[in-house]
């Protein structure tokens, strides 16, 4: 089976508080992007569960989230069937587009249907989040309001009638070391929605892209704030940096004004760039088989 694995960006990011687990109290929208990870997926060749992966610096043990989705799925299920995954990674690493947690949902997604669907919805949903706070999101399929630490979904039905240019500026961030910088005395951002007031009026760029830590990460890599900057001198409406980073996004309102910037900024051989779009409804997992 040959899988197609989407990445996200967040359209706003607020971070409530910190819970006494070490988790943070989140809002935000998240969207999935048609950016894409290639997950070729085989089932039953003897007992053992493998992962190969295109990117040097993705680990090909049980600590990929793609691999403990694969042994979590099966030690649920009571099966010994073996599982071979080959991951061709297209989304960059550590870059805040969730490609980890997004192989993870799709390999819980994948194993169940070659299963049966043994498992409903809600259940695959359970099970990511024992794997991380973000595969709940991508089992979901839609765009959502994510509250909690990310695993309470409320589908979003306003519109998103942009397309996206992304910039991935060639390093990667942890994301555990961003939130443990997060200084909760900066994060009072006026422009911070509520859930209701999404619900009486449309997203607007100018008014909701916000993320609280944006801040953090720009202050140690000024290469955001400049990514931000040149978006917005090409004509994007909006621009934020996605998850903890350190890839920012630009909203545009057309197809060919997003292509032009891409086509502008592409002189900068240090960048990699990524015309993208929402992806709004559940696709077809699979590509092939």
């Amino acid at each position: 089976m040959k899988i197609l694995s989407p990445a996200k960006i967040n359209l706003f990011l607020h971070v409530c508080g910190k819970r006494p687990d070490g988790y943070h109290e989140l809002f935000s929208l998240m969207c999935r992007i048609t950016l894409f990870d290639e997950i070729l997926l085989q089932v039953g060749k003897g007992e053992k569960i493998e992962i190969h992966c295109s990117h040097p610096d993705v680990p090909e043990d049980d600590t990929n989230l793609a691999h403990r989705a694969a042994c979590l799925f099966q030690s649920k299920l009571g099966s010994v069937e073996g599982v071979r995954i080959h991951l061709d990674k297209k989304i960059p690493v550590g870059a805040g587009l969730g490609g980890g947690s997004s192989n993870a949902a799709s390999i819980l997604m994948a194993l169940n249907i070659y299963h049966g669907r043994p498992f409903s919805r809600q259940q695959l949903m359970e099970l990511g989040l024992s794997l991380g706070a973000d595969v709940p999101f991508f089992i979901f399929q839609k765009p959502a309001i994510a509250t909690g630490i990310g695993e309470k979904l409320e589908a979003f039905e306003g519109a998103l009638p942009y397309h996206i240019l992304l910039i991935y500026p060639g390093f990667n961030v942890s994301t555990a070391e961003t939130y443990q910088n997060l200084n909760f005395g900066l994060t009072n951002d006026p422009k911070k929605p509520t859930s209701i007031s999404l619900k009486r009026s449309r997203f607007i760029p100018a008014v909701h892209l916000t993320n609280d830590l944006e801040r953090v990460t720009a202050a140690k890599y000024p290469e955001i704030d400049l990514a931000k900057e040149k978006l917005l001198r090409l004509g994007a409406m909006g621009a934020l940096m996605s998850g903890s980073g350190p890839t920012v996004f630009g909203l545009f309102d057309s197809a060919e004004k997003a292509a032009s910037a891409g086509q502008r900024l592409s002189q900068d051989k240090d960048l990699q760039l990524f015309l993208v779009d929402p992806i709004l409804e559940a696709e077809p997992l699979f590509i092939g088989a």
